[in-house]
């Protein structure tokens, strides 16, 4: 099938994903729900207790609440597909004459669209516990997208992940141990520089850092007279989370897409 047919199949199926939520509101609870509790509680409880030298911590917080929460929304895909794979959704898509890829992309697709409403409700209760945007209205769409698009080359593991593992399950459990840890081996919550050593050589090159603080800095949320990071990856954090989310897509995107076609045929 041509690029623009896989790629029309791909919206129908990210559309039936998107539909699927009117008949399991929960997933739409989570989405809204989880933010505002992150926000609040680490805009309260840890807002006091943290200094962030020549500004305020919870706009410090708010980008590290961000990526930490798209890159964990990423999990929907592979719970989502796993969740297919177990209910023999897939035989039935197997059976439809539609592109092998589109069932992936779909996926992929309309997990974005629960982060963009995730990260609207975030945004929204970030303004009301006290965070501004410093930056220009462009600035601060720049930095939106990026995260989107740090989520969405995520999802493309998420994806491969779901398509291995037998139970929506698995792809929770597995996923929170890796991902718990990196996102807070980070500059997330604290600055990277408050890290002990080895900890901090980690942060400073973790992507989840540099998208945080090109977020920061696309937001206008980085204080004046804050010293320069010493860390390349900090430095150019556009750059390098630019360079993470093609790398992750490239690498990840056919890797999801065979491990699918191998499922489909084994069905």
């Amino acid at each position: 099938m041509s690029l623009r047919s896989a790629i029309g199949d791909g919206l129908v199926i990210a559309r039936r994903n998107l539909i699927k939520v009117k008949r399991v509101p929960d997933v739409l609870v989570f989405v809204l729900l989880s933010p505002i509790m992150f926000v609040l509680l680490f805009a309260y409880v840890f807002g006091s207790a943290i200094d962030i030298p020549g500004g305020s911590y919870r706009e410090f917080l708010m980008a590290g609440i961000f990526g930490q929460t798209v890159v964990f929304g990423a999990t929907f895909t592979g719970a989502g597909l796993a969740e297919d794979m177990q209910r023999g959704i897939i035989d039935r898509f197997r059976s439809l004459p539609m592109s092998r890829a589109a069932v992936v992309f779909g996926r992929t697709a309309s997990d974005v669209v629960y982060n963009l409403i995730s990260l609207t409700i975030m945004a929204l209760t970030g303004l009301i516990v006290g965070w501004r945007i410093r930056g220009s209205l462009l600035d601060a769409l720049l930095g939106f997208l990026m995260l989107l698009l740090f989520s969405y080359s995520v999802s493309w593991v998420m994806a491969l992940v779901g398509l291995s593992v037998p139970s929506p399950e698995v792809v929770n459990n597995a996923t929170f141990i890796v991902i718990f840890p990196i996102t807070f081996i980070a500059n997330t919550f604290v600055p990277a520089e408050s890290l002990p050593t080895v900890l901090r050589v980690f942060a400073e090159w973790n992507p989840i850092s540099s998208l945080v603080q090109a977020t920061r800095e696309l937001f206008g949320n980085i204080p004046p007279g804050t010293p320069e990071p010493t860390a390349w990856p900090l430095q150019n954090p556009v750059l390098y989370s630019l360079f993470w989310s093609a790398l992750i897509i490239a690498i990840f995107a056919p890797l999801a897409v065979r491990r699918y076609v191998r499922v489909a045929k084994k069905s």
